[in-house]
Parts: structure tokens; sequence; C-alpha cells
């Protein structure tokens, strides 16, 4: 028997109170290591998708490279939520296309997000894509504390918005008060991520509040580079390295697991 890796037992694993840890992942290696740490979901990372390729981040520059990502992970053993920036187009019709193309090969989750841009398209998109694959979870994603000036008003109303689009969680990266966390899941009908930021709510704050779902986003790619500069400078980072026999042992328990889904 094989884990049921479909979007709706992922949606089960959004529980207010005991939060969904999901590690952001950007080529295979990175995404094989988090499986072998036990994380049963892993998502992909535009903006390491994005610096990985040499491409700007959230410019729609980047769909051919995260759906090839996707083609990758997708029939791993875990589940899988992809982060297509605002879904590559403005149009809505475009972003269900790619969902559904992205559901074919084992996606669980797709994450959208306004880019502060009219909340009434999000919604459109939102809408389409739950219209064309119904158990796809989407998880909308609203800029208004991430790169806006936090608008409490507004971020209500564009949340409501892709609520009753149908979005089946929502996202708002960069809100880390704790109170105004815990307003938003008094006031939310669907489960509400956020993003882990050190220097912010601990992830046992964050499940006290009532958050579904805790992403780390670029973090884990940003601390890879960091350890690169350290190393590059002469100087020890902390923590192990992994030897090169381990990866390549990871690599092969991958492929092993892989291959057991598929006959199992």
């Amino acid at each position: 028997m094989t884990a049921d890796l479909s979007g709706t037992s992922f949606a089960a694993l959004h529980r207010p109170g005991e939060p969904l840890l999901l590690p952001n992942a950007w080529d295979h290696a990175s995404a094989a290591a988090l499986a072998a740490r036990g994380f049963s979901a892993i998502a992909t990372s535009s903006l390491a998708v994005a610096a990985a390729a040499g491409l700007p981040d959230g410019a729609a520059a980047t769909r051919e490279h995260t759906v090839r990502l996707a083609l990758t992970l997708g029939s791993e053993p875990y589940h899988l939520s992809v982060d297509a920036e605002g879904g590559f187009s403005d149009d809505p019709a475009e972003v269900a296309a790619l969902a559904t193309e992205l559901w074919a090969v084992g996606v669980a989750g797709l994450n959208l997000e306004d880019g502060l841009g009219a909340s009434d398209l999000l919604a459109a998109k939102i809408h389409a894509v739950k219209a064309a694959v119904p158990g796809m979870f989407v998880n909308a994603r609203t800029d208004t504390y991430w790169s806006g000036d936090g608008d409490e008003r507004d971020t209500l109303r564009r949340l409501d918005a892709y609520q009753q689009a149908g979005a089946d969680g929502v996202f708002v990266p960069g809100l880390t008060d704790p109170a105004r966390i815990a307003d938003l899941v008094r006031h939310l009908g669907v489960p509400l991520n956020i993003l882990h930021a050190p220097a912010g709510p601990t992830v046992p704050r964050l499940a006290e509040l009532g958050v579904a779902r805790i992403s780390l986003g670029s973090l884990l790619y940003r601390r890879a580079l960091d350890a690169m500069d350290d190393i590059a400078a002469g100087r020890t980072p902390g923590g192990t390295t992994p030897s090169y026999d381990e990866v390549c042992a990871l690599e092969r328990s991958v492929s092993v697991s892989r291959s057991a889904k598929s006959t199992g």
C-alpha cells in the first residue's frame, strides 16, 4: 500500500493549531533531502527556482522551469505544492490550463499570488482553477504585508474575495504580529498560511495562534547560499555537510520509493 497523495489528503494536513510545516525545495536533491528528513509535504520556492535559472522572481519568467521541476518531483512519495507566482498569465483560462498540467503529473497544491494587483483578477484565476481541477488545493497569497503597507482593511477585502472564489487556504507573507494573525484566524473560513520569519513568532507560537500552515519560503535556499559564502571566505559553516555518498544515497532512496509507488 502506498500513501494517498491526492489533493484531498494534502488538504487534511492543514490543521489550525497543528500546522503543516512546509519546507520549500528548488531541485530534486533538495527535495530528496527534505523527504529523507520525514517531510510528507514539500513545496517549491519561486525565488529559488528563478535564481537558480538566472531569471527574475515574480515576473512570470519561470513557467517552463517550474513545470519542469514539477515533472521531476510530482511522482515522488510526498505531497507536492507548486509556487506558481501569479500563474504566469493574466488569462484565467491559461492559469487553469497550467493547473491541469500540474495536476496530471501529481501536484497536489498550487500557490497563486496577487502581487498587489487587482484582487478580482486573482479571484478569477482561482475560480478558473477550481472549476478545471476541483481537487487541487489552491493557496491564495496576498502581498499586502510583503510588498504593501499592511493595510488591514485591504487585506481582509482581498482574502474574502479569494475565499469566495474557492481558495482552499490563504497566505499572508510578511505578517508577523501575533494579534493580527489571531484576528485573521478568527475571521477566516479557510486555513491561514504564514511565512516563517526567524525574527517572528516561533512555530509553537504560530500553532497557538491557530495557524494551519507555516511555509519556509526561500529560507532554505538562502541559507544554502550563506553556507557557500562561508566556505568561499574560508569560514566553517554551522552544521554538518553531507558526503558525496550520502547525496547519492538520497537519490537512490527516492528512486526506490518511486518504483514502489508505481507498483504498489
